[in-house]
């Protein structure tokens, strides 16, 4: 009855790292914005790094603490703002429009900002888009 059809999902990973690696190479070349690495951390300058680390410590501290807090709750009765889908969202949205606030005040290229929140818009769009069509009807 619950049962997942891996293939499926495969498949709809794959379509969304596509459609996620196009944006990323259109906006790049029309923004003329150089690549950087990937899963690497790229800060701006030293205010960059430790705002970038205080986002982080307090996101564990927060998912640590919500899960606690879940946990000892009925299932039916969980706070929806202390799941991790939910953490992870604001973490991603949080972090990055402090990556773009930096660029704009600080890069080199002024039009890394601009690349930064259009990732940002385009990834939580694509992933809303996700789960509100319940996967494309793949799932």
């Amino acid at each position: 009855m619950y049962a997942t059809d891996w293939l499926a999902l495969l498949f709809l990973l794959a379509i969304v790292m596509l459609l996620f690696l196009l944006f990323n190479a259109v906006m790049r070349k029309w923004l003329q914005v150089e690549k950087k690495k990937l899963f690497s951390y790229n800060h701006i300058n030293e205010k960059h790094k430790k705002m970038d680390w205080t986002i982080r410590v307090v996101f564990l501290v927060v998912l640590l603490l919500g899960n606690f807090i879940n946990i000892t709750r009925e299932p039916m009765e969980w706070f929806w703002f202390f799941e991790t889908w939910f953490l992870l969202i604001v973490f991603i949205v949080v972090s990055e429009t402090v990556r773009a606030v930096m660029e704009w005040k600080y890069a080199v290229n002024k039009k890394d900002y601009i690349f930064t929140i259009s990732q940002l818009i385009f990834g939580v769009l694509l992933i809303l888009t996700v789960i509100q069509t319940n996967f494309w009807g793949l799932i």
